[in-house]
């Protein structure tokens, strides 16, 4: 097996999405390889994002607007540190998780691309597809789906 030279890893700053920023920094760590965190939001206003919540309920956690990127990729360099990840790339893109994800993924030439399996089993996520499914589906790298919640 050959050393992944830039890994890829997606967060929205739920619990679940640092296991796979924390899993992610520690390959990294390990083959020495470049950390590109991103997170991908769409700008919106404090109204829309409470109104969608409202109606998700335990998938609002797929709600975040115009979340405060800044503060989840500082929170997600910061664990990738203590695992030992030393060459941290931060990414907030404007767009929707899965083409933001892939495109970023071919910008950077990843060799890896690490996400959560949060949505994989939920009834939202069989209807309406999930991150890791889809991304798993289309993406041309190697894709690590991390257990992150039970």
């Amino acid at each position: 097996m050959t050393a992944y030279r830039t890994i890829v890893v997606g967060t929205d700053g739920s619990d679940s999405s640092y296991v796979a920023v924390d899993k992610a920094a520690s390959l990294a760590a390990a083959a020495g390889a470049t950390l590109v965190v991103a997170c991908a939001y769409y700008p919106t206003d404090d109204r829309d994002v409470a109104a969608a919540a409202d109606v998700l309920k335990d998938e609002a956690y797929q709600v975040r607007g115009s979340a405060p990127t800044s503060e989840i990729l500082r929170t997600a360099r910061d664990r990738a540190t203590a695992e030992g990840a030393e060459d941290i790339v931060e990414r907030a893109i404007v767009g929707e998780p899965v083409e933001s994800l892939l495109a970023l993924v071919k910008e950077v030439e990843a060799d890896l691309l690490v996400v959560g399996n949060r949505g994989l089993n939920t009834l939202a996520g069989r209807l309406l597809g999930s991150v890791p499914s889809d991304v798993a589906r289309k993406s041309r790298s190697d894709v690590l789906i991390v257990h992150t919640v039970r």
